[in-house]
């Protein structure tokens, strides 16, 4: 797909998304400060179909305003005690930290098991493009991101300038951004990594979300060289992960849902140090 066409593909989702915004002081906030990143632009440029539209936001007021939007309505409508936070590194978080589907406004189940929480999740995106319910509504909620029909992934926990929010990305296919002034920027390291179909680490705040990714581009036929595990190897070498807080920022760094019933069971025996042996128990206990 072409330039032109990726930046025409990605404004028309953004203004039908904008459009589905009923309060007018979020949607103006919307529309100066949105920033489109990740692997929508990849997908269109090598002929794939998109999975989702990650969205992002120049401000935390601007997170924080999206986000009380939508966890307003399914507070109002549910009498579930949701809310957003802003955590003591300034990333914005929704608590408590469970999993939910949003089946319909007044419907909406809670998730735990790690398993449960990844057929919903695909479940919610395919019943949301079949029916003919609202466009743009909330059908999945995680920690750090509110899932839309139609495609849309709005998420919460990073924003800023396009530079810092890569500076939580892994690989660098994925750095291709386009912004609300209708600027698109197609990095050449990105491009040359799209051609080769090869994943080139570029360094993250999350290696351990890194090294899982690996399982899904390979299984889409991407190679990894030697040189990028070892790389992603050496910073997770770098972690605690013996630390609970630690270990739980890893597994929730991206957008990753499927280890909260692993830190639910670590909490709830409140270890001070996590037992490599005692995490294992867990892991073959849950997967």
């Amino acid at each position: 797909m072409k330039a032109k066409t990726i930046k025409k593909a990605i404004r028309s989702k953004v203004n039908a998304w904008l459009a589905s915004i009923e309060d007018e002081a979020v949607r103006s906030a919307c529309a100066k400060e949105t920033i489109v990143t990740g692997g929508a632009i990849a997908s269109m440029l090598i002929g794939e179909p998109v999975n989702d539209y990650d969205v992002y936001f120049k401000t935390q007021a601007c997170a924080v305003a999206v986000a009380e939007y939508y966890v307003s309505k399914l507070t109002a409508a549910t009498g579930h005690g949701i809310k957003v936070n802003v955590d003591e590194d300034g990333r914005v978080r929704r608590v408590p930290g469970n999993v939910y589907r949003c089946e319909t406004a007044g419907d909406v189940t809670t998730l735990q098991d790690s398993g449960e929480i990844e057929d919903a999740y695909e479940d919610s995106e395919a019943k949301a493009l079949a029916d003919d319910r609202p466009q743009y509504r909330p059908v999945f909620l995680s920690t750090n991101a509110i899932t839309l029909s139609q495609k849309v992934q709005i998420i919460l926990r990073f924003y800023g300038e396009p530079d810092a929010i890569h500076e939580n990305y892994d690989f660098v296919h994925c750095t291709n951004y386009w912004t609300s002034d209708d600027h698109l920027v197609l990095r050449q390291p990105a491009l040359e990594a799209l051609l080769a179909r090869e994943l080139r680490y570029v360094g993250s705040k999350y290696p351990v979300c890194s090294v899982m990714r690996l399982r899904k581009f390979i299984k889409r036929g991407w190679s990894v060289n030697a040189g990028q595990i070892l790389k992603m190897m050496m910073q997770v070498s770098a972690l605690d992960l013996t630390d609970p807080k630690v270990l739980e920022d890893q597994l929730t760094g991206v957008d990753s849902a499927y280890f909260i019933q692993i830190m639910s069971a670590l909490k709830d025996n409140n270890p001070e140090k996590v037992n490599a042996a005692y995490l294992v128990e867990i892991i073959d206990r849950m997967f």
